[in-house]
């Protein structure tokens, strides 16, 4: 699947010249947060949302697929890609342990592993935002839990576990690998680890489209965060190098706490040597030649305006509430972009996605109720949704190709929803 960086450029410069209005910028400190949005009841006590938005149920966990398998559970991480007839294709992770009550299934030859329960499943939806069928795309992996898209139309899907049959007699083989599904992908696809991009408790993943390179989370208390340079932009599996960031000025910094929002930093990077060793050492080898830490890196998103690549820290912040930050590859500098250290505001961000209309939707993954949060370009939190049906968390939100449809799956008992509505108008409010 290589691809060349002509069509990398191409992409890039779609992106930009689609994408309206400002995305996301450099700002001074914030002075306030705000969580407000006036959301209306759902007569299902399912969803609550703005004024003018809908949303439909478009798939659940246990009900007959196309492929005659039931939906698997617990999804999360998904991405939307533009389809046939003006369809839209949804490949969507589900972070299941090796038993499970809604498996992803697959033929024997190709079960990455025989044990383990793990994978995706695509889901196509026609032009009404109706399910027109759903199968599973990739089997036998272990909690897959995010990823991301890339430039040439596939889905990184990321185990967030790192077992192997020396640690865990329930696996058959080694885990913590980062996994390529095509979105084109009509039946379970090849298994095939990507190995040079580290063996670790992968979380998400974002392709920048002009380089190639893809930087990627670990969902660690001590995490780092990293880069993956390719031998052949757009055919990852030919290898590359793995690095991991460091700041300049302060070598093993532990950003949990002492940062503030809106400053600066330079950093660099330090190569990985060791990237599939038999332990969990990848960030103990980062670490030890200066790279920084970070609590629990999850979700990621790229910004195709300002070429920044967003991540959140699930358990940053003074009081462990959560932390997003913002990478400029341009200028090799990290900021603190986000942190209210208000559970208030925003709780534990987890899966991420930039919005066509300026700003991010953030998942959160936090104890009790749990929402989807809205981030202006300039770091406010405001609330857009709720689950008021139980206290699972939101999961997989990302925005079809057209911007008028957002997709996002609650975990349990494993929906899978469409939502829209009046999004530049609302959107207008808010940055205003």
């Amino acid at each position: 699947m290589a691809i060349s960086r002509r069509r990398f450029v191409a992409y890039a410069g779609l992106l930009s010249a689609l994408a309206p209005l400002q995305m996301l910028h450099a700002r001074p400190a914030q002075a306030n947060v705000r969580r407000n949005g006036s959301l209306r009841p759902d007569p299902l006590g399912l969803l609550e949302l703005p004024e003018g938005f809908q949303y439909r149920i478009l798939s659940r966990s246990g009900q007959l697929m196309s492929d005659g398998s039931r939906a698997p559970g617990l999804p999360d991480g998904m991405a939307a890609f533009a389809g046939e007839n003006n369809t839209i294709i949804l490949v969507r992770n589900h972070e299941l342990a090796p038993v499970a009550l809604f498996p992803v299934t697959a033929s024997s030859n190709l079960l990455y592993d025989s044990r383990t329960s793990g994978g995706t499943s695509t889901l196509i939806v026609d032009s009404r935002r109706r399910l027109v069928r759903q199968f599973a795309s990739l089997a036998g992996t272990l909690t897959n839990c995010a990823g991301g898209p890339t430039p040439w139309g596939s889905w990184l899907s990321c185990e967030e576990n790192i077992s192997t049959p020396d640690n865990n007699p329930l696996v058959s083989k080694r885990h913590g690998y980062v996994f390529e599904v095509p979105s084109s992908a009509t039946s379970p696809v090849a298994p095939v680890p990507l190995v040079a991009m580290g063996r670790f408790s992968h979380e998400a993943a974002a392709v920048d489209p002009q380089s190639g390179i893809v930087y990627l989370t670990e969902d660690q208390g001590d995490s780092l965060f990293y880069r993956f340079i390719p031998n052949q932009p757009g055919n990852l599996a030919a290898g590359g190098q793995l690095q991991a960031l460091r700041i300049i000025d302060q070598p093993q910094a532990i950003t949990r706490t002492g940062f503030t929002v809106g400053v600066s930093l330079a950093v660099d990077w330090v190569t990985i040597s060791e990237v599939d060793p038999a332990g969990d050492t990848v960030r103990v080898e980062g670490f030890s030649k200066g790279a920084a830490q970070f609590a629990r890196g999850e979700g990621m998103t790229f910004d195709p305006v300002s070429g920044a690549v967003f991540f959140c820290c699930t358990s940053g912040g003074n009081n462990g509430e959560g932390q997003i930050w913002r990478y400029q590859p341009s200028a090799s500098t990290l900021e603190l972009f986000c942190q209210p250290d208000d559970a208030l505001q925003l709780q534990s961000p987890d899966n991420v996605t930039i919005s066509p209309f300026g700003g991010l939707f953030v998942c959160e993954d936090g104890d009790g109720s749990d929402n989807l949060i809205y981030i202006t370009p300039v770091g406010l939190p405001v609330l857009f949704a709720r689950n008021v049906f139980n206290d699972s968390e939101f999961a997989g939100a990302t925005f079809s190709p057209d911007g008028q449809t957002l997709f996002v799956n609650i975990q349990v008992p494993g929906y899978t929803l469409a939502i829209w509505g009046p999004w530049q108008q609302w959107t207008n409010d808010q940055i205003d």
